[in-house]
């Protein structure tokens, strides 16, 4: 008995491009990070390869990528850069973080230097910025974080105001050097700003059918007749006025 025939793909049924056949795309975030207006675009541009995103804690933002749970981290610098492509994207606003009650609530911002005699507590020392701020809930003292941190975590109790003369904080994507490829480098673009039709995108760069001119309907051109002049030219046209010579009467 014969194999029986294989039906042909129609062009609905074309297998997707080697790169991204089969492939999904996994990213991870600090808090603070608000990745929703990449991920739109992101399902706009590749439908076809699925995007997974999750939050991580600051000091895991490049484990995730050492131990392969990410592609790809939005982290918070400094990091150490080893082995790993960075591309810094934007400064964040500081702010102190205090009891509420306290008088630094009392105005719109506020600068390190007036407050040199308040007690700041170590983020870090506390577990990270969820726990710091139940901290200061308690009256123990201040903190100073991004105000995107601040205001993920909104823990009552607490006022935030931004902090002049204290060093920002810079949000980076980073991701392993050597396992860049076409979808890695479509989603960076995604993420720096880049167009769909940005020539630096990968998407933009494959080889689009190109169509075939449209048929002229409207036949080879006929030229119109000349027409025979009516009238004689008149000899005093351009002489300027009044230089018409009067007849006879």
């Amino acid at each position: 008995m014969s194999a029986p025939e294989e039906s042909p793909q129609t062009p609905d049924e074309t297998a997707a491009p080697a790169e991204t056949a089969g492939r999904e795309l996994r990213f991870a975030y600090v808090a603070g990070v608000t990745p929703g207006k990449w991920i739109r675009r992101w399902e706009e541009r590749m439908p076809d390869v699925p995007l997974h995103s999750f939050m991580s804690d600051d000091g895991a933002q490049l484990a995730v990528l050492r131990d392969g749970s990410a592609d790809l981290s939005f982290v918070r610098l400094p990091v150490e850069r080893e082995g790993l492509s960075v591309i810094p994207l934007y400064e964040e606003q500081p702010v102190v973080v205090a009891p509420k009650g306290h008088e630094v609530s009392l105005f719109e911002e506020v600068d390190l230097a007036d407050l040199s005699a308040e007690t700041f507590l170590d983020v870090q020392e506390l577990g990270g910025p969820a726990m710091a701020l139940q901290v200061v809930a308690s009256g123990a003292g201040l903190v100073i974080l991004p105000m995107s941190v601040a205001r993920h975590f909104n823990v009552k109790d607490t006022v935030a105001r931004k902090l002049t003369g204290a060093p920002g904080t810079e949000i980076a994507v980073a991701w392993p050097s050597d396992t860049t490829d076409e979808v890695i480098e479509e989603f960076i673009g995604i993420v720096r700003g880049r167009t769909a039709a940005s020539s630096r995108q990968p998407s933009a760069q494959q080889e689009k059918p190109k169509r075939e001119p449209k048929p002229d309907r409207r036949g080879p051109a006929v030229k119109k007749p000349k027409v025979a002049q009516r009238y004689a030219p008149n000899p005093d046209k351009g002489r300027g006025k009044g230089s018409r010579k009067k007849g006879k009467r």
